[in-house]
Parts: structure tokens; sequence; C-alpha cells
């Protein structure tokens, strides 16, 4: 795991607020782990009103950058030519040197082995989400002559932030892309999915050390919650990273990155076309160890949400996780099952995001994530070439 630069690099984590020029109101933030006053027990919609006067004001840029660079070159281009469309299930060395093109560019294809699988799929929708700008939910995942021929132009990929920390990543929540930066240099882009935006209730397991069970040498702790699926936009800064599989409020997790609070950049199984998490960013889990050797502790990370920028909303907490009234306990001795209510009496909400108390990591857990027994029918379904054929079932 990656831990450079905790020590001379600033803390970017800001405390929520406004930044629109001569508006005047409040920020309203939900969340019980900044106190909810009163006697009695908190709704799940419990609410804390913040002035816009309390915290301070993050800037936007007069200028942001375009996604793309134009090179400036008096050299000639030497251009090939494809013969055909390349996708899922081919190989050749045309493929080779499209995978080859997009490491170029920072776009992670995987080995330029020739071979047009999964992530080479993956890295060529990252491609027509962010440079091409095809809608988020229906890249062809295809790389026809015409878009090679354009694909070979001199240009680069560069952040809209080139005045944050030296590191940094960028999410784009609209494109659903992932970039990291190192120098204005992009090392890594990727296709990824957040939070769906809906409002979910299920049984979660917490790993020992992770936020609500803080004990690394305690046992998982099983109970009911529910939660919203939001990615907040804002501008905060790597905090926590732990290797290896991890169980949280928030669903199963991969090597996380964690950067507000309980949301986490982590490698998932499945990483759809579209949103699918419980609010945080997976991506593909064979490039999430990746990830934590080229970001570290104190890295800036800026979320755009499509509706304003970054500096806008400050460093926004999550929405977080309450209990589930109407969750029970199953207990099952020898063939007899019985249903128990939960022995809590009042619905509190849960404080599932609640900041760790240090940057260091707790003992990572090997222990993979519960097992489920599922059912396969014996008619065998065709997927389409676009889609993600990867397993299903983990949250985040």
């Amino acid at each position: 795991m990656n831990d450079r630069r905790t020590s001379n690099i600033p803390s970017a984590r800001w405390l929520p607020a406004v930044a629109a020029a001569g508006v005047l109101g409040t920020v309203v933030i939900a969340g019980v782990a900044l106190g909810s006053g009163g006697g009695s027990a908190p709704t799940p919609a419990a609410q804390v009103a913040l002035t816009e006067s309390t915290f301070p004001l993050l800037t936007v840029p007069e200028s942001i950058p375009e996604a793309t660079a134009t090179v400036a070159t008096t050299a000639p281009i030497n251009k090939t030519t494809l013969d055909r469309t390349l996708s899922k299930g081919l190989a050749g060395n045309d493929v080779a040197l499209v995978q080859e093109r997009l490491s170029e560019l920072g776009f992670v294809p995987g080995p330029a082995d020739g071979i047009y699988g999964d992530q080479t799929i993956k890295a060529v929708w990252a491609y027509q989400k962010l440079v091409l700008e095809e809608p988020s939910s229906s890249p062809s995942g295809r790389v026809t002559p015409e878009m090679w021929d354009a694909m070979q132009d001199p240009f680069v990929i560069q952040p809209r932030r080139p005045n944050a920390t030296p590191d940094h990543t960028e999410v784009y929540l609209p494109e659903q892309v992932l970039a990291v930066f190192h120098d204005d240099v992009p090392v890594m882009i990727t296709h990824m999915s957040s939070g769906t935006g809906e409002e979910w209730c299920e049984e979660v397991t917490i790993s020992p050390g992770e936020y609500n069970n803080p004990d690394p040498d305690g046992e998982p702790l099983v109970r009911g919650e529910c939660g919203v699926s939001l990615t907040p936009g804002g501008v905060f800064s790597y905090d926590r990273q732990i290797e290896g599989v991890r169980q949280s409020s928030l669903g199963g997790m991969w090597n996380p990155n964690y950067f507000n609070y309980g949301i986490a950049i982590h490698g998932a199984l499945n990483v759809p076309l579209q949103p699918a998490s419980h609010g945080c960013i997976r991506i593909p889990l064979n490039i999430s160890e990746d990830l934590q050797d080229i970001v570290g502790v104190g890295d800036q990370v800026y979320v755009w949400d499509g509706v304003q920028e970054p500096e806008f909303y400050g460093s926004p907490p999550p929405r977080f996780n309450w209990i589930d009234p109407d969750y029970e306990t199953t207990t099952t001795v020898g063939s007899t099952t019985t249903t128990e209510p939960e022995s809590t009496t009042t619905v509190e909400p849960v404080a599932s995001t609640s900041p760790p108390t240090a940057t260091t990591s707790p003992p990572a857990t090997t222990s993979p994530p519960p097992a489920t027994t599922t059912t396969v029918p014996e008619t065998t379904t065709t997927v389409p070439e676009t889609t993600t054929t990867e397993p299903s079932g983990d949250g985040g």
C-alpha cells in the first residue's frame, strides 16, 4: 500500500461550503455525525442546516481546460489504417496497435497482446465517453477505422484542475470516468461506476477495524441498515488506504482508497455502464491494486457531478446510513428457525461513513465476502458485446 507524502502535502479537506457569488443561504446536509440536537431519536431524514458564512469558500478557476489538448508538432504523422471494425474477441496486430495507443494516452487496456478482451473494451468505453463525448450509458466498445484514424492525431488528455496537488484524481460522474494525474500527465484513465441515487435497506456485514466496527481484533458485525446511494460532488483528499478485501456498511470493497468518510475508490467485480454502487466509486478489479501504487494519502480528489463545479460544494459529507427499523435477525437452531426482532428499540441514524481517528490503516483482512448460494438456470443467455459479463453482487 502506498502511504507517501503524508507529511509534506497539506490536507485538502475543507468543510462544506457554497461558493456561488452573490448567493446567500444555507447548505442542508444529512447525517448524524454532525449532531442532531433534541432529546428524541432523529429520523432517517434528520438534517443539519449550516450557514454559508460558517466555512471558507473555494474558488472555481477562471479558465477550465478541455479534456484534450492538441500537441504542436512539425514531424510527419505516420498513420496506419484499419480494414475492419475491432470488437470483442478479435485478435491481431491491429488490436495491439490500438492497445498501445490507448496506453500512451493514459487509458488502461491491459498488455498489448493483440487480444480484444474485457479490459480493452473498458478502456475503449472510457475513451469514447471522455474524448468522443459519447453518452456514458451507450459507448459501443468498438473501434471503427474512422475512430482509429482520429485516435492517431497528436493530442493528450489533460486535467481540469492543473492547479491541484501534483498527484491528484479527477472523477467525472456524468461521463462515469476516473483519471489520475501526476504533474498533469494522466497515469490512469478508467471506466467506473458510482452511486445510483436510490434509497436501499439491506443486511450489511462490517469487517473488524472498519467504520462502526472499530476493533481490528473483533468479529464481523452483521445488522440491517438503510441508506441513499449518493456520490457527492466536491473537493476531497485521500485519508486512508487498505489492501485486500473489506466489507463495510456500503458493501464489499477490494483495495479501498477512502476520500470522503466511508466513500472510497475501490476494485469491484461488477463495473457496469450505468451507476450501480451505494456511493463508492467502482473501478475494474484487475487495476485496483495499481491504483494504490499511484495515489497516496493527501492527494486531492475532485468529483464533478455535472451540475456545479466541485469547489461550489466544498467537501460535503455523504448521506449517512441509518439502522433499518424493520430488520429482523434469523436464528436457526437444529431444524427450527425462529425470527427475532433486532434488540434496538429506537431508530438511530448510523454514521456509517464517520471519519477515521487517524490516517493509519487498520490491519487488512483477507477474508472474502460472505458466500452466497445462487441457483443457475439450465438455459443459457447470450450477453450482448456492449455489456460487461463480470459477475455481480459486490456493493460499495
